[in-house]
């Protein structure tokens, strides 16, 4: 694991499988209030393609309430908004989950300490997901 200061994407380990880990993100993350922009299987599109890979799905989500304010104050954001987490199977059959530290990213960009911490509990919420 990275440090959450490096603008590196952080990785961490779940105790459960890969499909039941991707729907218990969904599950927490809907119960919180965010919404599930999109799911890309990017497995499938690699097997469409005649290539395997190992099970990856990156979720797009988040919620307009906080990350609308963010690109009103810098329209940059935008390029790192939505959150997302990539969630993949490694090939000793154990499953972690991925994402860039948004906070960091955003305050690079002008955002304010203030503003950027908003998002922090969208991605802690990651983590409390993986403990349940």
């Amino acid at each position: 694991m990275t440090t959450e200061n490096s603008g590196l994407p952080v990785e961490y380990t779940s105790a459960r499988g890969f499909l039941p880990t991707v729907n218990r993100l969904i599950e927490v993350l809907e119960a919180a209030g965010m919404k599930i922009f999109a799911r890309i299987d990017h497995a499938a599109g690699a097997h469409e393609v005649g290539l395997v890979m190992p099970p990856t799905v990156l979720l797009v989500y988040g919620n307009p309430k906080g990350g609308t304010p963010i690109m009103l104050a810098a329209p940059q954001a935008g390029l790192e908004l939505p959150l997302r987490v990539l969630v993949r199977e490694d090939g000793d059959g154990s499953t972690r989950i991925l994402f860039h530290p948004i906070e960091p990213l955003l305050r690079e960009i002008g955002v304010s300490e203030a503003l950027a911490g908003r998002l922090g509990p969208a991605q802690r919420i990651l983590l409390e997901a993986l403990k349940a």
